[in-house]
């Protein structure tokens, strides 16, 4: 198999970094087809991790510096792992949706963030992202192969599918704001718009929009950050259970 720079019409594609690639070995093995690492990459503690993992499940693991400075620009790439692409569905649990998402860094943030505050579902209504871009899984640290994701053509398809969410549009015109939104034990969905022009209208007429709250010295908050603060105010009555908050 001749590996090269990747493409979106590829049947696979690959972690850069060891970080990613220990978390994908961990929770996706049986898709890897194998791992390269450089020849001075010992020194990395993950590296070891690696190596562990590739025996456990029987994966090649090969010593490859042209192969990985191919595939990366960074000098402190030491370990890519080739994956096959895999399709998924959502689960009934809540729902983060984005609407047309088109910025790769700011997708692999919300994956992260998504993970810490325990939502795995994620619906991206094309045209979107690719979120198999290894940009996309670097930036997400691996937490992409933690999370259920789904491609959708439109909105209405999304609902259609799953019509027990409760439906919460977040906009600039949202009509409640969202500290007075009481988080219900219905599984709901979160709907975020594109990174540059939101959610359009149309969606004030979709469950109950809310806004976020701001100064007038600002015109909006970026994208990962409202999802952020969102999600915490959704997940609030979960973390207020847990012990490990102090």
């Amino acid at each position: 198999m001749k590996i090269k720079a990747y493409h979106k019409d590829f049947d696979y594609t690959y972690t850069l970094g060891v970080f990613e690639t220990i978390e994908l070995l961990q929770n996706k093995p049986d898709l890897v087809l194998r791992v390269y690492i450089k020849s001075n990459s010992s020194k990395n503690k993950g590296i070891a991790i690696i190596n562990e993992l590739c025996k456990k499940n029987k994966i090649d693991l090969i010593e490859s510096d042209n192969t990985i400075n191919k595939l990366s620009k960074k000098e402190n790439c030491f370990a890519v792992a080739i994956i096959k692409k895999y399709t998924l569905s959502l689960d009934d649990t809540n729902h983060v949706v984005l609407v047309n998402p088109s910025d790769m860094g700011n997708m692999g943030t919300i994956i992260r963030t998504m993970l810490g505050f325990n939502y795995v579902n994620l619906a991206i209504i094309r045209p979107g992202v690719d979120v198999f871009d290894p940009r996309v899984i670097r930036a997400s640290m691996g937490a992409i192969f933690n999370i259920n994701f789904e491609y959708f053509d439109s909105f209405d398809e999304y609902i259609e599918k799953y019509p027990q969410h409760n439906i919460y549009p977040l906009m600039l015109k949202g009509a409640k704001n969202i500290h007075l939104i009481e988080p219900d034990q219905q599984s709901h969905s979160l709907v975020f718009g594109n990174e540059s022009s939101g959610l359009p209208d149309e969606f004030l007429d979709y469950g109950q929009s809310i806004f976020i709250p701001h100064s007038e010295k600002i015109d909006s908050l970026n994208l990962s950050m409202a999802l952020g603060i969102t999600l915490c105010h959704f997940s609030k009555d979960i973390f207020k259970s847990k012990e490990v908050l102090r």
